[in-house]
């Protein structure tokens, strides 16, 4: 029997590859099967469906890396996460590395909802928890729209650990602390992020050419939801176009369209924008002790860049507005998760 080509050797006996060259984009491929009798069977252009479609024609059990965890999280991991938004892309692949330390090896008609309880109850991360089994349980789901699996999903009816919504509020006296610690650059962050209410992700992508007249348009990259901000009202700019245009007006020596830039005229990173923010928080702390002034020190290292989007919806009166700029489609959300002071109450007399 000739011996089998080099490219063809991952594929179960009697499986074959055939490429053919595209004028644009990668080559296309197809998998064909080829039966005793020399008969060809085209199985299709997806190694997972086709590997299936083998082990059906050949009467004979699935291959085993679509039978353990660890070939379904391989074919999960290429096949459906880049379809997700960037920043559950990489929450995603974090969950992942978890859930493979335990689960990589197991068949997956062999896990049982107790083994998923037990995983949670191990976690020391309570809330990272439910977020790997939540992303476990649309692995089985999905494996089972594969048909890799007919089994029930073993995550449904798992308790999920009880999370607490962080319930940090920046008031003015912790903001003007790190305000006046923090480069130009960093304050155009938090007033930005302050003004528009999005995720400090959003803002840093924020550009020059978001802007659309009387609204600053923006999309937010973990939901997809579209907003326009306004940047005037009855005709008179307000305190967010007032910032569009300083910020403009200092970086009009640079040519890079985003808003948040360093000096050197590059746009601002994540890495970039919590190194400043470390620098600042700690200046700020550091000047709170020397004053004396402990319980202002812990409330100031307690504060996060990411408390600036539920400051600004707490600072805003009408819960359906604020429920708007945040993008929430919901307003039960922006109440429970992002008010952070109480309602305003008059006293019975």
């Amino acid at each position: 029997m000739r011996p089998r080509s080099t490219e063809n050797r991952d594929l179960p006996p009697g499986v074959y590859r055939r490429k053919r060259p595209r004028k644009h984009g990668p080559a296309w491929v197809g998998y064909y099967y080829r039966d005793q009798s020399g008969k060809e069977i085209p199985l299709g252009t997806d190694l997972t469906k086709a590997k299936m479609k083998w082990a059906e024609l050949e009467a004979k059990r699935l291959p085993a890396e679509l039978t353990t965890m660890k070939g379904i999280f391989d074919e999960y991991e290429k096949k459906i996460i880049p379809g997700k938004a960037p920043r559950t892309q990489k929450d995603n692949i974090y969950e992942l590395k978890q859930l493979r330390e335990v689960f990589d090896e197991a068949p997956i008609d062999a896990i049982t909802p107790s083994m998923i309880a037990q995983y949670r109850d191990t976690r020391s991360a309570k809330t990272r928890a439910n977020r790997e089994i939540a992303l476990l349980s649309h692995v089985f789901n999905t494996a089972r729209e594969w048909g890799v699996t007919t089994r029930d999903n073993p995550c449904l009816g798992v308790r999920k650990n009880k999370e607490k919504p962080r319930d940090f509020y920046a008031n003015e006296i912790v903001w003007k602390a790190v305000y006046e610690e923090a480069p130009q650059e960093l304050r155009e962050a938090m007033d930005l992020a302050y003004l528009s209410g999005q995720r400090p992700a959003d803002v840093l992508g924020m550009r020059k050419d978001f802007r659309e007249g009387v609204y600053l348009r923006t999309t937010q990259g973990k939901t997809g939801k579209k907003l326009r901000i306004l940047l005037e009202v009855d005709g008179v700019q307000n305190a967010l176009g007032d910032l569009l245009d300083r910020i403009e007006h200092r970086n009009s020596r640079h040519l890079s369209p985003y808003y948040i830039l360093n000096d050197d005229g590059k746009r601002m990173s994540w890495g970039m924008l919590r190194n400043r923010w470390a620098d600042a928080r700690a200046a700020a702390a550091a000047k709170a002790r020397a004053e004396k002034k402990t319980d202002l020190a812990s409330q100031i290292e307690l504060f996060q860049f990411r408390d600036i989007r539920p400051k600004a919806a707490s600072e805003i009166d009408n819960l359906s507005d604020a429920s708007t700029l945040l993008g929430h489609s919901d307003a039960e959300m922006t109440e429970r998760v992002y008010r952070r002071v109480g309602a305003i109450a008059k006293p019975s007399k």
